[in-house]
């Protein structure tokens, strides 16, 4: 049987910054599931993958000799599957000079393309290139990914205190519950992971997805494209915003086309802007050009890397972009570019030393009763002595 491996590609991972800072590209959460997991499921097996060294003892790669890569950026479908357990050894799985997949290391692939045996695949496919796309495909892959996680199930009832219309499910899993609440599937389908918990008068409209042991708080409004990763607490207004997992914006403010990282916290009453007063579309930055870069849209809001804080009242304009371990606060709109390892706002920014964010970081994860590991210290670590440059 062959050995799956999700291969990251150098340029891509970069293009995801700061998201990837800490994480292969395939650790991304779009829709309900990870890249990884919709590919584990696809597979019906567990894929290892291979991403930057520094990140490879936290991630390892299992090879077997009899290893099919596949490139971390794509996002699974059956017709694509087939065509990948087509491949014989020796063969490269393109698509408009794209690499999908190869069976063997796909340097080998790049380094002496004129002996693989080039296959096509003329179906279509999703990926994630750019920041923004984890929220632009994340309705859609919710609504693929509550299909995956449903199916030959039935969903735990839920009180009769809450108000379901449209036309599509909600399915909540064990121990989720919601009280008060208004669900509309009018637009697509809302799904409550195990122990999540939806508080009273919140209004959710599907596609939706909240993650195991998550909470929305109190008197919530979530639009269309939402999803909130596992123990995450979500309140105020959220449209088309992606939480990865383990991070909270608790209390009211608006977050709208935004993807935001692990271990976060957006202070109460903070707010992105989505839209530029122009119309004209959003620039992000990007780290490779290190420079600012068209996102092509009318609406992108931010971006934060994990371990980023905010304070009470921040401002974030469209499309900024805040590294790992930032800790943002006081009146006015900071840049649109935020580096790793800061702390400060609009007047200005001092470095935040890795000793002392460790602290804050230790005393956070010790709240959803997990562990800042000496590896994990290391790979931070490593993020600190790359980002200097930005930081100067």
């Amino acid at each position: 049987m062959a050995n799956y491996i999700l291969f990251d590609d150098h340029q891509v991972w970069e293009n995801l910054l700061p998201l990837t800072y800490t994480r292969p590209v395939s650790e991304i959460r779009t829709g309900i599931l990870t890249i990884a997991e919709k590919w584990n499921y696809y597979l019906n097996t567990s894929v290892s993958k291979l991403t930057e060294d520094y990140l490879s003892r936290k991630f390892p790669t299992k090879i077997s000799g009899d290893d099919i890569y596949i490139n971390s950026s794509i996002l699974p479908d059956n017709e694509l599957v087939e065509a990948i357990h087509n491949l014989k050894p020796g063969e490269v799985l393109l698509s408009k000079n794209e690499w999908l997949a190869s069976y063997g290391h796909p340097k080998t692939f790049f380094n002496q393309h004129n002996q693989s045996e080039k296959k096509i695949f003329s179906g279509n496919y999703q990926a994630i290139r750019h920041l923004w796309d984890i929220f632009l495909l994340n309705g859609k892959e919710i609504n693929r990914d509550f299909g995956i996680l449903t199916k030959g199930k039935s969903s735990v009832t839920l009180s009769s205190s809450n108000r379901i219309f449209g036309q599509h499910p909600v399915f909540a899993e064990e121990g989720a519950s919601a009280e008060c609440a208004i669900f509309n599937t009018t637009f697509g389908p809302i799904y409550l992971g195990k122990h999540s918990l939806v508080m009273e008068g919140s209004i959710i409209q599907g596609p939706f997805s909240l993650g195991e042991s998550s909470q929305v708080k109190l008197a919530a409004k979530i639009y269309p494209g939402s999803t909130i990763g596992p123990q995450c607490r979500v309140g105020g207004e959220l449209n088309n915003v992606v939480f990865l997992g383990f991070s909270n914006k608790a209390h009211d403010g608006f977050l709208g086309n935004a993807v935001i990282g692990e271990w976060c916290n957006i202070g109460a009453d903070s707010n992105n802007s989505n839209l530029k007063n122009t119309y004209e579309n959003v620039k992000v930055w990007n780290y490779s050009h290190k420079s600012f870069m068209d996102s092509g849209l009318q609406f992108c809001g931010l971006f934060m890397g994990d371990h980023s804080k905010c304070g009470i009242n921040t401002m974030f304009n469209t499309g900024t972009s805040v590294g790992v371990s930032a800790n943002i606060f006081g009146a006015g709109f900071p840049r649109t570019f935020i580096p790793s390892f800061v702390w400060g706002g609009a007047a200005g920014f001092t470095t935040y030393k890795p000793e002392k964010a460790f602290q804050s970081m230790a005393a956070v994860m010790s709240r959803r009763n997990c562990e800042l590991s000496e590896l994990d210290k290391s790979i931070l670590s490593h993020i600190f002595e790359i980002t200097k440059e930005f930081r100067n």
